[in-house]
């Protein structure tokens, strides 16, 4: 027979949720004793129970589920994701395990349901990697952007010759360049203009691009010329697409803001002046007042610096919230000295030897990471917009490495806790994941809310996420296109159902 998770899978005709609370972030008040209903995977009523004439009959057949004492609210949105690898393992070593690799990719997308994200969007992605990822099921609804890296920088600068011009079908080729490039490819199919139209015609949704010079012991990589992001943000909007900036600099968002780009995607931690960290410095609130005054969307991206710190914490791969979004396998075979290939590289790095790696106790005792700096400057500033009500999003940047401590759905968990410890308030985190990511995208016409004719993503929790961040740790179900799920059977560690 089929497992509890398979059966709940199958769509009803319709589910009807009765004597529910609604919280939803375009209500100033939650909607007290609802009865809300879903068919064919979209919101068709909302009514409350103060009247009998107010609720609608139940459809012959229908599901329904209690919702005493419970909240219903939208779906949550991660606005920065990349999907393409298993987090810590590269495509080698993916080929190398197959067993391991396989029922990581199996989990992964249930892994951000199991924490409340009914949709995701790749920030930089391609037809072929999101085929291969909506392949699965269950499966988050998922969106992508195309990447404009300018051609040899960041990324591109960390994906070998000549494969790298392959895999980044929608690079920006600036015309100093064009003498360098190797034989076949055509430059005028890589002007923001093309790329853009190639990008509109794949399905995306989305354009990212970058300003990064380097980081470690790289800071001389070439960035875009002023110009041509700018005609990027233009053809972008002509098409329809928002522009996401990676910047993470104040040289970086200041280019941003000059560009017209719609969000800066990370916060602002690396800053060209002095003065105490942890205090915002003129230009750092010059900055950032720009951002408020152009409506900027802004993704702070706080557990991006603490995962990297996580990769020396000797207790993080035994963390039991780890054991519910990865599965054993995995886990134990980060704990391989060929596991641990990437924290090795980072301490390497920072001891600017290689020298760190030759202990066979490779994980305790190397040199770490200094993130105090920028963690400070960045919940310095994530408090600045918060207390101003800037549009911050809410993105994880999971994985913002090859690092197995951006772990699917859990990052999300975490950053929250950030955010919180920086001063966003769980009624902010709350708009963040739901209606402000939604409106970002150009989605909120299908989702962020909880209203009629939305499609139904939606979370049933113990408790109000508006007071608290707790709330998403007492999911009870996840609603996605209709289809409920029961939160426990999301988890990686969830005995499978016996057979009947």
């Amino acid at each position: 027979m089929a497992s509890v998770l398979q059966w709940e899978q199958a769509p009803a005709q319709e589910l009807r949720i009765e004597h529910v609370t609604v919280v939803s972030p375009e209500r100033p008040d939650a909607l007290q004793n609802a009865a809300v209903t879903v068919h064919e995977g979209r919101i068709t009523a909302i009514s409350t129970g103060s009247s009998g004439n107010d609720a609608p009959m139940r459809a012959a057949g229908a599901r329904v589920l209690d919702g005493h004492r419970l909240y219903l609210i939208p779906g949550l949105i991660d606005s920065h994701v990349h999907l393409i690898f298993i987090p810590g393992m590269t495509e080698e070593q993916e080929h190398a395990h197959p067993d391991i690799a396989t029922a990581a990719r199996e989990q992964i997308p249930r892994s951000y349901l199991y924490h409340g994200f009914t949709t995701l969007i790749d920030l930089i992605s391609t037809p072929e990697v999101m085929k291969r990822w909506k392949s699965y099921d269950p499966v988050p609804d998922t969106y992508f952007c195309g990447g404009a890296a300018l051609v040899d920088g960041y990324p591109m600068n960390y994906f070998p010759k000549p494969a790298r011009y392959s895999l980044w079908p929608y690079m920006l080729i600036e015309p100093q360049a064009v003498a360098a490039l190797p034989a076949g490819i055509k430059a005028a199919e890589h002007s923001p203009q093309a790329v853009v139209a190639r990008m509109k015609a794949d399905g995306a949704s989305c354009v990212k691009t970058f300003f990064e010079r380097g980081f470690g012991g790289v800071h001389d990589l070439p960035v875009p010329r002023l110009e041509t992001t700018q005609a990027l943000v233009r053809a972008a909007h002509a098409a329809g697409l928002p522009v996401f900036l990676h910047a993470n600099s104040d040289e970086a968002q200041t280019f941003g803001l000059d560009t017209g780009v719609d969000v800066i995607a990370h916060g602002l931690w690396n800053v060209n002046d002095t003065g105490p960290v942890d205090v915002l410095t003129p230009g750092m609130k010059a900055i950032l007042d720009r951002v408020i005054a152009a409506r900027v969307g802004w993704q702070p991206t706080i557990q991006v610096l603490y995962g990297l710190q996580d990769l020396f914490n000797p207790g993080f791969l035994s963390d039991p919230k780890l054991a519910r979004v990865l599965p054993r396998s995995l886990i134990e075979w980060y704990g391989t000295r060929e596991g641990q290939w990437f924290h090795d590289s980072v301490a390497g790095e920072v001891a600017g030897s290689a020298s760190a790696r030759d202990s066979a106790d490779s994980h305790v005792g190397m040199a770490r990471p200094d993130l105090s700096v920028p963690i400070a400057r960045a919940k310095a500033a994530t408090a600045y917009l918060a207390q101003h009500h800037a549009r911050l999003l809410f993105g994880t940047d999971t994985p913002s490495a090859p690092t197995y401590a951006n772990p699917p759905g859990l990052n999300a968990w975490l950053e929250m806790q950030r955010l919180l410890d920086a001063g966003v308030t769980p009624a902010q985190i709350f708009e963040m994941a739901t209606l402000s990511n939604a409106q970002a995208l150009k989605l909120d016409h299908e989702i962020g809310t909880v209203q009629v004719g939305k499609r139904a993503n939606l979370l049933l929790l113990r408790a109000d996420p508006r007071r608290t961040i707790e709330a998403y740790d007492q999911i009870v179900k996840v609603i996605l296109g209709g289809r409920v799920f029961d939160h426990p059977e999301l988890a990686a560690d969830h005995p499978p159902a016996a057979a009947q």
